[in-house]
């Protein structure tokens, strides 16, 4: 298991299918089980504690699984204050899922530090070659927000699985169209036309 600190009140964890073994468990159990009712989530919390000082005493917990491959379950807890006088922790659990099988997406962040802070993450991601997943991927802005379009995409590349969960915590999927493409050609504003992901690890990630 594997805990990164992304913020101070928002965690990633990776599991690996060998871990999960050890508890009974298998990543098609975590799916599709209520993840707060099962043991493993209590060592997560005791782990993350000891290992990165990530305290949830009193706190609701926003829990996002993610299946990246086959045998790697990846969680991101983040934490928000709570009025609860109990100081019982609340769960709110919300599974993503980007496409592996698409050979064309559209993520969308909110502003362009969103999408700074994801090619952060990217570029601490050493297992994630962005050229072998896609070599056509492009920013744009439209009405404030900002749009990446990734295509011809490899949908074999075997950590696409860990891209999509990091790229989920930042943005959003918006479109498989290229029809939402041509939009975003004739009303938006083009910021990076080529090799977007490595020009901002390069230029705009810490």
């Amino acid at each position: 298991m594997k805990i990164e600190k992304l913020t101070e009140n928002k965690i990633r964890v990776i599991i690996n299918s060998d871990e999960l073994e050890t508890k009974d468990l298998n990543v098609h159990t975590i799916m599709t089980k209520a993840i707060e009712t099962q043991d493993i989530f209590g060592t997560i919390l005791k782990k993350a504690e000891k290992e990165v000082n990530f305290y949830t005493d009193g706190c609701k917990l926003l829990i996002e699984a993610f299946s990246s491959l086959e045998d790697v379950l990846v969680f991101t807890i983040t934490k928000f204050s709570s009025d609860n006088e109990t100081k019982k922790k609340k769960l709110v659990v919300k599974r993503k899922s980007f496409s592996k099988a698409s050979n064309y997406v559209i993520c969308q962040f909110q502003n362009f530090e969103a999408f700074c802070e994801f090619c952060n993450t990217i570029k601490s991601l050493h297992k994630v070659d962005v050229a072998k997943l896609s070599k056509n991927i492009a920013l744009y802005e439209w009405k404030h927000n900002y749009y990446l379009i990734l295509k011809n995409i490899n949908t074999q590349y075997e950590n696409s699985g860990l891209f999509y969960s990091t790229l989920s915590e930042f943005g959003k999927l918006v479109s498989f169209s290229e029809h939402f493409e041509s939009k975003l050609l004739e009303h938006g504003k083009v910021v990076i036309k080529k090799n977007a992901i490595d020009i901002g690890i390069n230029f705009f990630a810490n």
